[in-house]
């Protein structure tokens, strides 16, 4: 029997969205919520462009540290409540980072674009679900935001692969990974869903 563990849903669900991995998440214990999430993140947005954009240009060996910046400038802001006015754009603009970096490291390092597409697929495929997750009030488990490496994971993961010069075995391995996981897990609460809300619904004719 096919079952889902049902997490409460907090006050603000744009944390979730933000699909932070235990390196962000323990960057944001540090600061115990104190760090306002929106203006860090758009520096790293700023200083990724940049690295990128030399990465492109030809200087490869800066490139890789985008990660490593990002991290550092918006890591912190993961424990933050994120009820700003404006702090709804962080999600948005983390989203922007890793795509941009996955899709410029691999673009730059001769990696096959149907590569690149599948990677990016699984990721695309993971924030899809977790939006209508969210909105159905179907909170996902901790463990798979963990499993999933996060947004800070995949991209440190994939500069690790491109300093050791194996960008494309990594790609194909990380996709390989991801769309498994992604794929079983949400199956599996898809099909136990349904069931719940059948039985909530006979619950309460039974009231």
């Amino acid at each position: 029997m096919i079952s889902v563990q049902m997490t409460p849903v907090p006050a603000s669900t744009v944390v979730a969205y933000r699909d932070d991995g235990p390196l962000s998440r323990a960057m944001g214990l540090l600061v115990a919520g104190q760090l306002p999430p929106l203006p860090p993140v758009l520096a790293g947005m700023f200083v990724t462009g940049v690295l990128l954009l030399i990465g492109v240009a030809g200087a490869d060996g800066l490139a890789v540290f985008a990660p490593t910046v990002t991290l550092l400038l918006a890591g912190p802001g993961s424990s933050h409540a994120h009820d700003g006015r404006l702090d709804w754009l962080v999600p948005p603009i983390l989203r922007l980072i890793e795509y941009a970096f996955l899709a410029a490291c691999g673009f730059a390092n001769g990696v096959h674009p149907v590569l690149i597409s599948l990677l990016l697929g699984a990721l695309a495929f993971r924030h899809y679900d977790l939006v209508y997750r969210l909105r159905q009030r179907v909170y996902p488990p901790q463990w798979l935001a963990t499993a999933g490496l996060g947004w800070d994971g995949r991209m440190m993961i994939v500069s690790l692969f491109a300093l050791a010069g194996w960008l494309t075995g990594g790609y194909v391995l990380l996709a390989l990974y991801l769309w498994a996981l992604f794929g079983w897990e949400s199956l599996t609460c898809w099909l136990a869903a349904p069931r719940i809300g059948t039985e909530t619904a006979e619950a309460g004719t039974q009231d």
